[in-house]
């Protein structure tokens, strides 16, 4: 399906640091609980995200990520999810997470 340029601009991705993983043993499939910040303006956003293959959770901390932050918050299992963080998604949900290759400030916007 195609989109027009319109349509893209309304997706927000953002760059964000990891601040906190946690076990997510009620989410139906595997999954860690994460703490993003984005910045000043954002803040900090939790979200759930199913990257247990790959990643442990020391790998994960302090992690530069990109997620989208302006879908509506989501309910997971008892978590409030406020954002979703991004990846390739390969074979048996084999996710590797997407991310900037320096170091950036937090927040700064992919486009």
């Amino acid at each position: 399906m195609e989109i027009n340029w319109n349509d893209f601009e309304k997706v927000e991705m953002r760059i964000g640091t990891i601040l906190e993983v946690e076990d997510f043993p009620e989410a139906r499939q595997p999954a860690y609980k994460l703490k993003i910040d984005f910045g000043s303006e954002l803040g900090i956003k939790k979200s759930s995200a199913q990257i247990t293959l790959r990643y442990n959770k020391e790998d994960l901390l302090n992690k530069q990520i990109v997620a989208v932050v302006n879908f509506p918050r989501k309910q997971i299992a008892n978590l409030m999810s406020e954002c979703l963080v991004l990846g390739a998604v390969g074979q048996k949900n084999d996710i590797v997470l997407l991310n900037p290759d320096f170091k950036v400030e937090n927040g700064l916007r992919i486009g």
